[in-house]
């Protein structure tokens, strides 16, 4: 078995002999080799030989101890999530200003079920404008998490205008009831998909946007789709009760 520990107290070569001299000369070493120029000895072992056991070898000019190793998957995982928080930036800023849109629209005389509608018909005004903007690409897109649009193609094509009637609906409240229950059969349907795709960890582009911003399918589409379902249900409760 090989090891690898680092050696303070080296200055030349003289040093680096040294080193090799006192761990080779311990029972259960079969080679030590050391790198002056990184301050570090590589240690064959034909038994396990504690840090201790070697530090007590070494003249007290010398330190050693064992090499810290980067933990190089726990880094990649984080930069992967740090660029996916980037990839997500249009969504984040899109989301916040229809969100201080709706507010400002009810300020002076604040209701929450105005602001909902409101906030609703303009999350689909926007989403589905981003949607036209490649009507060839985004069926494509959208039927690799949507389970309808996987199976019913047609679907897919008439669904940013679909977007854009419910947008028209909540914002000129005709037919809320129903385009509240479309909402919440649509977006359940694709959340359904998004959930799957999130548990198999699939890396695909999510079409929330279109294909005109290339964003990956996170947990973000998740929390995006059960708030508008939330107040889809919340708003056709209160037509009800």
């Amino acid at each position: 078995m090989k090891h690898t520990y680092t050696v303070t107290g080296m200055t030349c070569n003289g040093c680096k002999a040294s080193v090799e001299k006192h761990l080779n000369a311990l029972p259960n070493i079969i080679n030590t080799s050391v790198n002056l120029e990184k301050g570090e000895a590589t240690i064959e072992m034909s038994q396990h030989v504690s840090t201790e056991i070697l530090k007590e070898a070494l003249p007290e000019k010398f330190s050693i101890s064992e090499k810290q190793i980067e933990n190089v998957f726990a880094s990649s995982q984080v930069e992967e999530q740090k660029n996916d928080l980037q990839q997500l930036k249009p969504l984040f800023i899109i989301f916040g200003y229809i969100t201080v849109a709706s507010i400002l629209m009810h300020y002076k005389t604040w209701d929450w079920s105005n602001f909902m509608l409101d906030f609703m018909g303009l999350f689909y005004i926007v989403f589905s404008f981003f949607k036209i903007l490649d009507l060839k690409g985004f069926p494509e897109s959208f039927k690799m998490y949507d389970p309808l649009a996987k199976a019913i193609p047609f679907y897919g094509k008439i669904y940013p205008f679909l977007e854009l009637a419910l947008g028209i609906m909540f914002l000129m409240r005709i037919e809320t009831p129903i385009a509240l229950i479309v909402t919440i059969l649509i977006l359940g349907i694709t959340t359904i998909g998004v959930t799957k795709t999130l548990l198999d960890k699939k890396a695909i582009q999510c079409a929330c946007l279109g294909t005109a911003l290339k964003l990956p399918m996170t947990k973000a589409t998740f929390i995006e789709n059960t708030i508008m379902i939330i107040m889809a249900i919340i708003m056709l409760i209160k037509t009800y009760i």
